[in-house]
């Protein structure tokens, strides 16, 4: 099972459209995609750090 990044719902409910477009744009994720859980984000004048609990850490750097 797979979650929304920015909601926090599962992907198969419903049109993840909107959420798709604020990620791409400005946003960073929220929701871990692969547990639901809340993340702590960080973001910087460079780009956004989140962290899991659980899964750890993404950024938008490469």
């Amino acid at each position: 099972m797979t979650y929304c990044s920015f909601c926090g719902k599962e992907e198969a409910d419903g049109d993840h459209a909107f959420c798709r477009q604020r990620l791409s744009m400005i946003d960073p994720p929220r929701y871990c995609s692969e547990c639901a859980r809340r993340m702590v984000v960080q973001v910087t004048p460079d780009g956004w750090a989140a962290r899991c609990s659980r899964h750890g850490l993404i950024t938008s750097c490469p």
